[in-house]
């Protein structure tokens, strides 16, 4: 059984949509400072993401969550992603099992196929094609090292026998899986494998879409979705001028993506005003979003003013 949702202090109250808690992440990577700061205010998640040799510096993932773990004491923790296949799943399986532990079963893990930066499979020794076959076979795998019996696996990429991960995660399941992606077989992945599904680059139709193709393949392999945790990674830039928003934003996923998103911004990600970020963050809630994780760009803006904005002026009166 999972453990009970970590309500926000003061949000969360406020945040019901058909009985079901709307929960709210930030997206923090080795920000420790404001990691410290979120952990006292009205968010229930932190996330971290990270590459191994990506175009753009970047902390390594796992490495970035023990650093959170190590500075918070009660906000939900999850990878925003951990590219899973780059790693072999007993090392996950133990490193994860003991950061459960320390941090009394507050982690999540949010994996993907990654494949954006194809250097990094070389440098791992991966084949970029084996990537989805990869990850399918690890999901199950680590549930089975997370249990803390002695195993043997015969799969055709992890092999192995007669091998115990112990001690087992402080969550009697493991932490739930949350599957990240964009495409059909990753929805797919969701639906048959995963504790969640988390996209991003996702305009409010097209998540309605996937939340639609999910319950259709869930329903198909006789999977229950009630306790699934319906996720949207979410790009936010707020300013009293709109316009500015959408430039800064602009620029900063521009430059991480190495392209010009300015026709795309206001379809993937949520900007401009505070009453357009409201009516944005509704439209995602009602095409079936129940965990928001925002991530903000505010190019050479201040990030922290835009978390300020969001946490204290737009969600309280939100939804």
């Amino acid at each position: 059984m999972r453990p009970p949702v970590v309500r926000a202090r003061s949000v969360g109250a406020a945040m019901t949509v058909d009985d079901r808690p709307v929960r709210v992440g930030l997206v923090v990577g080795d920000n420790l400072d404001l990691a410290v700061r979120a952990d006292e205010l009205a968010v229930d998640s932190l996330w971290t993401g990270g590459h191994v040799a990506s175009r753009n510096p970047s902390p390594e993932v796992m490495m970035s969550l023990a650093r959170l773990s190590a500075v918070t004491n009660r906000v939900r923790l999850g990878t925003s992603v951990l590219l899973l296949p780059l790693y072999p799943p007993a090392i996950i399986a133990k490193q994860v099992a003991d950061l459960d532990r320390a941090t009394g079963g507050r982690l999540m893990l949010g994996v993907g196929v990654g494949g954006e930066y194809p250097q990094e499979f070389r440098a791992c020794q991966v084949p970029l094609t084996e990537r989805g076959r990869r990850l399918d076979e690890a999901i199950g795998l680590l549930r089975r090292l997370w249990t803390g019996q002695e195993i043997s696996h015969d799969g055709r990429y992890y092999p192995m026998r007669d091998v115990r991960v112990h001690p087992a995660p402080a969550q009697a399941a493991g932490p739930p899986i949350l599957v990240a992606g964009r495409t059909e077989p990753a929805m797919r992945r969701a639906a048959v494998l995963g504790d969640g599904w988390m996209p991003y680059l996702y305009s409010p139709r097209r998540y309605a879409a996937s939340v639609a193709t999910i319950r259709a393949v869930a329903d198909e392999a006789g999977r229950d979705l009630r306790q699934f945790d319906w996720c949207a990674f979410i790009f936010v830039n707020v300013d009293k001028d709109g316009s500015r928003a959408r430039q800064e934003a602009a620029r900063s996923l521009g430059g991480t993506y190495d392209q010009d998103v300015r026709p795309l911004i206001d379809r993937v990600a949520a900007v401009g005003t505070p009453d357009e970020v409201t009516r944005r963050l509704r439209d995602f809630v009602a095409a079936g979003a129940r965990h928001l994780l925002f991530m903000p760009v505010a190019g050479t803006g201040d990030p922290g003013a835009v978390t300020r904005i969001l946490l204290e002026e737009i969600l309280p009166d939100a939804f």
